[in-house]
């Protein structure tokens, strides 16, 4: 690797030369004499193949590279400022990356909506967010592979926050015969028609969840997904009912009366790690999601 020739403290003299229009104020600023200013501007000028500044009578202008390379220099030491506080952070403990497993049917509007305040106020902390569905997320915080879970199911051994609840309806399009049916679906009923459903993505501890009585059955990955299928007719689902308020609101899809009122409401979670290995960083974006308004 070649080391560059030309210093930060070099490129720091020319940013300062141009944003405050004279040798005479930049040596105020960085606390040096004008005649240090001039030979490290001079130095630099005769390190390069053209002339990035100019005097025009006690004022310094950028010539035509001068101002491309102003961009560079500024991101440049926009660059190094950051590394030196991302070093601090690290040596006072602060994590550089905090991983987050979100359960599918979890919604991530009010969680995106903690994370961009806290990346906002810890810019040098990295957000890792890892989707899964059912022991997925378990797999996540049992593996060390999260630091922080939302979950509908708390794993053995582990105390969670409750956030909020998930309602998962029972939804299919408008024409699918099982509107035909009575007003009021069993589960009997149920069963004569095809249901998609989401497949658990974990390798260890793969575990069905909720109602899965069709045999007429096709999995899909995600949601999204799932909502698509539901839509085109395919069959019906369970899905979060906050996933689907737009589309059950222009009539796209159409919620099932089941029996008995019958509904399934989930629990949503916040788990973290074991309490004696979460860093400062991880305590402090906690803090931030304990914040959340309930999800429903």
């Amino acid at each position: 690797m070649q080391i560059p020739k030309i210093s930060l403290e070099q490129w720091a003299t020319f940013k300062t030369v141009v944003d405050e229009g004279s040798f005479a104020k930049a040596a105020e600023c960085l606390h040096k004499s004008q005649s240090s200013i001039s030979y490290i501007i001079n130095n630099l000028q005769a390190q390069l193949p053209s002339p990035v500044l100019q005097i025009q009578g006690r004022k310094a202008e950028l010539t035509d590279t001068g101002k491309a390379l102003y961009r560079h220099a500024k991101n440049l030491l926009d660059s190094a400022s950051a590394i030196e506080k991302t070093a601090a952070y690290l040596a006072t403990g602060w994590e550089n990356e905090i991983s987050l497993a979100i359960d599918a049917i979890v919604h991530l509007d009010p969680i995106f909506e903690k994370l961009a305040q806290f990346s906002n106020q810890y810019p040098q902390t990295r957000i890792k967010i890892l989707e899964t569905t059912l022991s997925a997320t378990e797999e996540a915080l049992l593996e060390k592979k999260a630091d922080i879970v939302f979950t509908p199911k708390l794993p053995p051994g582990f105390l969670g926050t409750p956030i909020g609840t998930v309602d998962m309806i029972a939804v299919a399009h408008p024409d699918n015969s099982i509107f035909k049916l009575s007003n009021s679906i069993t589960s009997e009923e149920l069963k004569q028609f095809r249901q998609i459903v989401i497949r658990d993505n974990g390798i260890r501890r793969q575990q069905d969840a909720g109602w899965l009585g069709s045999e007429q059955r096709w999995t899909v990955t995600n949601p999204s997904t799932s909502i698509k299928a539901v839509m085109a007719n395919i069959g019906f689902a369970f899905l979060p009912h906050s996933f689907i308020k737009n589309e059950l609101k222009n009539g796209q899809l159409k919620q099932i009366n089941l029996a008995q009122d019958a509904k399934r409401v989930l629990p949503i979670y916040l788990v973290t790690k074991d309490t004696d290995f979460i860093g400062p960083a991880t305590s402090k974006l906690i803090d931030y999601l304990k914040t959340i308004k309930p999800m429903v």
